[in-house]
């Protein structure tokens, strides 16, 4: 049986009572049991029983400075970001991004591994499984240090579920339970989410934490945006919000979309398809990869096919700019590495399509988390479940309730 004599008033613990201290303490910010009561409005000794919960937890603790009070110095409580892990990963079209992360979102250890997500679901989630499991070795952690997983994948996903529904570049992941395949190794709640989603939560988080309405855009194999709206992740009804790479623009041509469409954003402006229009000026583009070097090396087809498939994005974001009204909208994903080309066309068709009230404050920048966005999204996600009031509770009710026999 659990040792629960110190905890001899439950009713102080149970609830939101812990959670609650601990949202207060999340912020970093050490206070004082003193502090901390007169914020919450409770007694110092119902603070201190919560507070020694969450000790026992090992998720806050006492740092060194004491405040001077007259008398005997008040020690500080503050959050011990440090205590626990999450991890973060990224799946891409054709990569694989893991970060083992503290609670303050500060990478300890991170990894790169391409890989095809056409390998199928067995193949790419245990390598997850050997990454990971390579990554807490070498933070020094055990998988009792971890407390979630966040998985970003391209393609919709059942938020409810976190199983990839219909994913357009996935094959054999339809359905597929990825929360269940990684339980079943690391024994801690995984959360699953379209990648352009995670990567919205990873980008407002580092650059623009004050922003309430953002869009992020990722161009790369792919196009899809994430949307934040009033400060909340949308979703939509069904996981595809924010889909605008099966858009129709105007310039397609009858271009076949692997969709099943014609003329599909993503059939003309992501990278492989800027890279199909130069090969066939007979250029040497296969990758978007290919592209980025072209433009590079200052090829002026390459520049001008980059140029117009900023446009033909533009084109698309000024209606979703009509309809969601963002105040920043940031462009990431692996064709922004030909530089201001591409960002200029989208600026040049949004601001030249768009009525002048929805773009007088509106910002379009680049990300400033790079390829990162997505790994750092993940990581979010593990850790805003983590540290939610539900799942604090989860984890002080387990260490309060007597064993099972």
């Amino acid at each position: 049986m659990n040792d629960i004599s110190r905890f001899d008033g439950l009713d102080g613990l149970g609830g939101s009572g812990a959670s609650e201290l601990f949202q207060i303490l999340r912020d970093g910010r050490p206070r004082t049991r003193t502090e901390l009561a007169e914020r919450m409005g409770l007694s110092r000794s119902t603070v201190t029983l919560r507070i020694e919960a969450l000790m026992e937890l090992g998720l806050v603790g006492y740092v060194d400075e004491a405040v001077p009070t007259g008398g005997r110095p008040s020690s500080r409580i503050a959050l011990q970001a440090g205590s626990k892990v999450v991890l973060g990963v990224d799946i891409g079209a054709s990569h694989l991004r893991l970060a083992v992360t503290d609670l303050a979102g500060h990478r300890l250890r991170e990894t790169t591994r391409t890989i095809a997500v056409a390998q199928g679901p067995e193949v790419v989630l245990q390598a997850v499984v050997e990454l990971a499991t390579g990554l807490l070795g070498e933070s020094e952690r055990t998988t009792g240090d971890l407390l979630a997983i966040g998985v970003g994948v391209p393609g919709p996903v059942e938020h409810r579920t976190g199983r990839p529904i219909n994913p357009p570049i996935m094959p054999g992941w339809n359905g597929f339970d990825v929360p269940g395949f990684l339980q079943d190794h690391f024994h801690v709640p995984v959360l699953v989410d379209n990648d352009v989603n995670i990567m919205a939560l990873g980008e407002r988080n580092v650059a623009w934490p004050h922003v309430d309405d953002l869009m992020f855009v990722k161009v790369a194999t792919g196009i899809g945006a994430g949307i934040v709206a009033s400060g909340r992740l949308q979703r939509g009804a069904d996981g595809v919000a924010g889909d605008i790479g099966h858009i129709r623009v105007h310039r397609g041509g009858g271009v076949p979309c692997h969709c099943g469409n014609l003329d599909c954003l993503e059939a003309v402006a992501s990278g492989p398809a800027v890279a199909a229009q130069l090969r066939a000026q007979g250029l040497d583009a296969h990758t978007g990869e290919d592209v980025v070097r072209l433009v590079q090396a200052g090829h002026t087809e390459a520049v001008h096919a980059v140029r117009q498939a900023g446009r033909d994005v533009g084109e698309v974001l000024s209606a979703c700019i009509s309809l969601i009204n963002p105040s920043v909208i940031v462009i990431g994903g692996s064709m922004t590495l030909t530089g201001e080309h591409f960002i200029a066309g989208i600026r040049e068709a949004v601001y030249s399509r768009t009525v002048p009230l929805a773009t007088q404050h509106l910002q379009i920048v680049q990300s400033g988390s790079g390829l990162d966005a997505g790994v750092l999204g993940a990581s979010m996600l593990a850790i805003h479940h983590a540290m939610s009031p539900q799942r604090i509770d989860a984890m002080v009710n387990g260490l309060t309730a007597p064993a099972a026999g």
